[in-house]
């Protein structure tokens, strides 16, 4: 119900209005369905060339090269290449050094030298040299006890009279007919020649007390005791 005043659009001019609108509307919904076309080519594109790059990078070794590829070869052709490199098949490297550089060497200290060692008949002569004979008390009556009591008359001790056993003993064994065919000594001194003991007594061929004077005095003026005789004996083999 209305009133005579109101004014009703007419059916004619509705329809109109309706038309218009969708006259507007077409192009924007033309335009939507080409930028949608163009999203979806853009993609299809972009992943096309992306594939086309990546295709050299995923291509498949031929069969040839998987074998040499194989670990197993890979290991047996480097062993091969150590053999061949221990055989001296490798190369030679020379090398050179440039002449600017030297090279200093600290030199090795020489060892001080070493006192030469004793030989071992200088140890036993020293040895020898420095022992002392003990004193024995000689048998009465004999050669030795006829010295004994020459050697205490001179004032020399015991020590002295062992000194002299030892050395006649190494020269002649206190044998009044020692004689050396080669030097000439004779006697219990062993006198060289023999016949110097003349000067004491006529029979200083067999008489013990007459070489044991001759050999006293000649000890005294000599060395000056036993002893010293015995040491030169014992340092050179004779007195």
């Amino acid at each position: 119900m209305s009133s005579g005043n109101e004014i009703f659009p007419s059916r004619a001019g509705v329809a109109t209005q309706t038309v218009r609108r969708s006259v507007r509307a077409a192009p924007r919904s033309r335009w939507s369905r080409r930028r949608s076309v163009l999203a979806v080519f853009s993609v299809v594109a972009t992943a096309g060339f992306v594939a086309a790059t990546l295709v050299p990078l995923v291509s498949f070794p031929a069969p040839a090269e998987a074998t040499q590829l194989d670990p197993l070869s890979l290991y047996a052709s480097a062993v091969e290449d150590a053999q061949r490199f221990q055989a001296g098949d490798a190369p030679a490297v020379e090398l050179e050094r440039a002449s600017e550089y030297t090279v200093y060497v600290k030199p090795t200290p020489t060892p001080p030298p070493q006192p030469p060692a004793a030989s071992s008949s200088a140890k036993r002569s020293s040895s020898s040299s420095s022992w002392q004979p003990p004193f024995v008390s000689p048998n009465p009556g004999s050669a030795q006890a006829i010295a004994y009591d020459m050697v205490t008359a001179r004032g020399w001790g015991d020590s002295e009279f062992a000194c002299l056993v030892a050395l006649w003993k190494k020269e002649s064994g206190w044998r009044v007919n020692a004689y050396n065919a080669s030097s000439g000594a004779y006697g219990i001194p062993q006198a060289t020649p023999g016949r110097k003991m003349s000067s004491v007594g006529s029979d200083w061929e067999t008489n013990p007390a007459t070489q044991i004077t001759w050999g006293l005095k000649y000890i005294q003026g000599r060395y000056g005791t036993p002893c010293g005789a015995w040491g030169k004996s014992q340092r050179s083999g004779w007195y």
